[in-house]
């Protein structure tokens, strides 16, 4: 692995002590290099390994520049720091060591204790800024969460974007508020004991203003990925490319304070070398975290079903500490719903959410009809602490034709059991904005290209998203102001009647789950579930420091006996998820002997406990 400098920014504009300003740029087979500001034109001097740099006072924080290359029209600079004009304007000089931090006695928790709250910035908030979030993390604390993970906030065209066409991953949205309002945003959850996970891409740039490609080899030719040639990991002059993007991270850990990052599609990163590019990342973060004291995670969203991505680096694994599992989520709606249109084909609902309460993985080298070909491998070893689960994310419901969520497509009783159904898993949980009160606004895709011809391919695109799922109608106009303005969350709404009663519902489930020590705990050893197809029933027990959680679910819209596990004493009643408090009719003893036949109402479950002797 090359050598990288753990503790200071290393490339693009960096402010030193002395008031001087450092540029360096990668540019390996250029013949020269200019930073422009004004009227000043000033030249960089070559180094090693690509490298041109300048050193001075001729540039100050604030000062806007643009960057000439073997004397063509001016440019962006790839690793700028701020686009207050946009992504085809000039970069700005920021000093990210000018923040005042108020932090130094955070310490980041264990990712078995995280509780994680998924949302986008500018649908948050009717401000649509880090500030509109800081002014809600009451609400949160309130909820029970313990981490919030910011959707991707590098640099994009325009205002509107779910994050994932960021074209300059150094740059801080501006219409979000810039670096320093997200610096405050972190110094604020710390304060108020909430890590912060960050979402960041990696496999892809978005198409307008995607300038990479002008200053060096950051593409290569020899693989392709879902939006284009793929970034160059591994093919001549990746070692650029892998600094940058392993700059990028540690900057973030670094220069943010963030706690965590959610690595987009890991798949998509196509890197055959000796040392993937993941690995690299991961020894690197080691060194900071020896550095700085603090503590750092790495998540990837994966979807192969191989256990080497987080395997430890002792192991010949990649040493990420986490992924998202898409599998557990796929297998829950499908009970949930019965669809099975698309990627869904493969899953046939109850039998493979009491697998994935076992094994994590659905798949774990058995046949896969949608791939064609027996898939993915077993995780026992790996503790629940690495497995992120949800019933719904930006994914799941932005990738519907019209980005619906899970209250538009079940009812009320299901929306409780689809968070108990989470919430008593034994894996990391995650919620998606607005779920905890049922907000029945969609999460649409929206994207504010100024390119015509490139904004009318997203709009076609999007329609051809929608074949295999066989939907008829048009897909929401990505570019439409109005689709981005449906998207926003109705704080009104989580006071009043259901939604209010969903919330309640939501903090008492994430409050026994932070003090019900079989809930508390991870540890995968101890799990037993097994499901009844015909009757859509399913028994999940997890135990942990002397005792046992019972939960029994009825996915059915028929009420459903099922009869509860022996046990010495009697199973004491936590939660009823159609009891009169939560919206429904039944009434359920607080003690029930072991081996007492239980009738659940329709769509709902029951959480049970006993002291184990």
């Amino acid at each position: 692995m090359q050598e990288i400098e753990i503790q200071k920014r290393t490339i693009g504009a960096t402010v030193h002590g002395d008031g001087s300003v450092e540029i360096r740029v990668w540019a390996p087979l250029k013949k020269s290099v200019f930073v422009e500001s004004g009227a000043e034109k000033l030249a960089l001097l070559p180094e090693g390994g690509g490298y041109w740099s300048w050193r001075g006072k001729a540039l100050a924080p604030g000062s806007q520049y643009k960057l000439i290359i073997d004397d063509e029209a001016p440019l962006p600079d790839p690793t700028s720091l701020a686009q207050r004009g946009g992504v085809h304007g000039p970069s700005s000089v920021v000093d990210l060591s000018s923040f005042e931090w108020t932090d130094s006695g955070w310490e980041n928790p264990s990712l078995s204790h995280y509780i994680i709250y998924e949302l986008h910035t500018g649908t948050f908030s009717p401000e649509g800024t880090f500030a509109g979030i800081e002014a809600r993390l009451d609400h949160l604390l309130e909820l029970g969460i313990t981490a919030i993970e910011l959707m991707p906030v590098a640099q994009f065209p325009g205002e509107r974007n779910w994050g994932y066409d960021g074209v300059f991953p150094f740059a801080v949205q501006d219409s979000y508020g810039g670096a320093e309002a997200l610096q405050q945003l972190v110094n604020a959850c710390h304060e108020r004991g909430l890590a912060v996970v960050l979402d960041v891409v990696y496999n892809h740039l978005g198409p307008e203003g995607n300038y990479l490609g002008a200053y060096a080899p950051y593409f290569t030719d020899k693989y392709r990925t879902p939006w284009g040639p793929a970034l160059n990991f591994d093919d001549a002059w990746s070692d650029g490319v892998r600094r940058y993007f392993i700059e990028n991270a540690l900057m973030w850990l670094r220069d943010f304070h963030i706690d965590a990052l959610r690595l987009d599609a890991v798949h998509a990163i196509k890197d055959f070398g000796a040392s993937h590019f993941l690995r690299d990342l991961r020894l690197c973060v080691d060194q900071l975290v020896e550095a700085s004291g603090r503590q750092h995670y790495l998540i990837v969203e994966c979807d192969l079903n191989d256990p080497r991505y987080i395997d430890p680096i002792s192991a010949k694994g990649f040493g990420m500490h986490g992924q998202w599992v898409d599998e557990f989520h796929h297998a829950l709606r499908v009970t949930a719903t019965g669809d099975c249109s698309g990627y869904y084909s493969d899953f046939t609902g109850i039998s493979q959410l009491a697998k994935a309460y076992r094994d994590a993985y659905v798949y774990d080298g058995q046949w896969s009809e949608h791939r064609k070909k027996h898939f993915g491998q077993p995780a026992p070893e790996h503790g629940g602490e690495q497995f992120v689960v949800f019933s719904q994310n930006h994914d799941q419901v932005g990738n519907r034709m019209l980005g619906e969520r899970s209250c538009a497509l079940v009812s009320f009783e299901m929306l409780k059991l689809l968070a108990g159904a989470v919430l008593v898993a034994p894996f990391v949980p995650m919620l998606w904005m607005g779920e905890e009160w049922g907000e029945p606004n969609p999460f649409q895709y929206f994207v504010s290209h100024t390119d015509a011809d490139l904004a009318e391919a997203v709009r076609a695109g999007r329609q051809r998203e929608f074949a295999d799922f066989h939907l008829d109608g048009d897909a929401p106009d990505p570019v439409s102001e109005d689709t981005f303005t449906r998207s926003k969350l109705q704080w009104t709404l989580k006071e009043e009647g259901k939604h209010r009663q969903l919330f309640r519902f939501y903090r008492e489930l994430i409050s026994l789950r932070k003090k019900l020590p079989a809930l508390a705990s991870l540890q995968r050893n101890s799990v037993t579930s097994r499901a009844w197809e015909g009757a859509k029933t399913l028994e999940l027990q997890r135990r942990s420091c002397g005792q046992t959680m019972l939960c029994l679910m009825n996915f059915s819209k028929e009420e459903q006996p099922m009869q509860t596990p022996l046990c010495p004493d009697a199973w004491q009643l936590q939660l009823h998820s159609a009891a009169p408090e939560w919206g429904g009719t039944a009434e359920t003893a607080t003690r029930i002997p072991g081996g007492e036949t239980v009738e659940l109402q329709p769509e709902s479950f029951i959480l049970y406990t006993h002291t184990d002797v």
